[in-house]
């Protein structure tokens, strides 16, 4: 029986997490140490891990999906239109910070359960979602904001805003390091994803060794 719920366990530890970062603790758009940072990415592996032992039916799976749809429009959406408004008007930054990352992570999970409906097994399912925290905390989006923002004084020399790779490497990235970060984390995000289907694809297409003929005795 237990074994038959323990994604409802992990769901519950995320949705208890979630709550805590998004409605009991300050905005805060710094992670200061590496257990912050794991404070902030366990919501997301507990909804890897509870999408990944999410039951399997058709109906209520389709009805599901669809309320994934209209949680998003009628209430997420809305949700990040008021923080980018605020933002407009004055406000500040670390609120709208939080919501972008939680859309992003929003995103992910919803493919992911969507995945996870249409048949995946287990396994997939695990191996797509931490692969996909990988490239969510890999720096990706920073990069592509640093290379395509219009800087009117120019690109800064550091990535000052990029928290989460400070923490890890022990100073403000430079681009250098940031692309470095990023391209270590996509490597291991594609290792996830491929090393253990094509290292078992190895083994079954390995010629095993015929048994020797058994020789009759005289």
């Amino acid at each position: 029986m237990i074994r038959r719920w323990w994604w409802l366990a992990a769901g519950i530890a995320g949705a208890a997490m979630t709550v805590l970062i998004m409605g009991v603790l300050p905005p805060d758009r710094t992670i200061d140490n590496p257990a912050e940072f794991l404070l902030r990415i366990s919501p997301v592996l507990f909804a890897v891990l509870a999408i990944g032992g999410f039951p399997q039916r058709a109906a209520p799976g389709l009805v599901l999906l669809a309320a994934v749809v209209v949680g998003y429009m009628g209430v997420l959406d809305t949700l990040y239109v008021l923080r980018v408004v605020a933002l407009a008007d004055g406000g500040e930054f670390a609120p709208f910070y939080q919501m972008a990352i939680f859309v992003n992570a929003f995103t992910i999970l919803a493919i992911l359960f969507g995945y996870r409906l249409g048949g995946a097994t287990t396994q997939r399912v695990l191996r797509l979602g931490f692969a996909s925290a990988l490239v969510l905390v890999s720096g990706l989006n920073d990069l592509t904001f640093y290379y395509l923002n219009d800087w009117p004084d120019g690109r800064p020399a550091r990535l000052d805003w990029a928290s989460h790779i400070t923490v890890f490497v022990g100073g403000t990235a430079t681009p250098t390091v940031a692309i470095v970060f990023c391209a270590v984390h996509l490597l291991l995000a594609t290792a996830v994803l491929l090393v253990p289907t094509s290292t078992l694809r190895r083994r079954r297409e390995t010629p095993q060794p015929s048994p020797a003929p058994s020789v009759p005795q005289p």
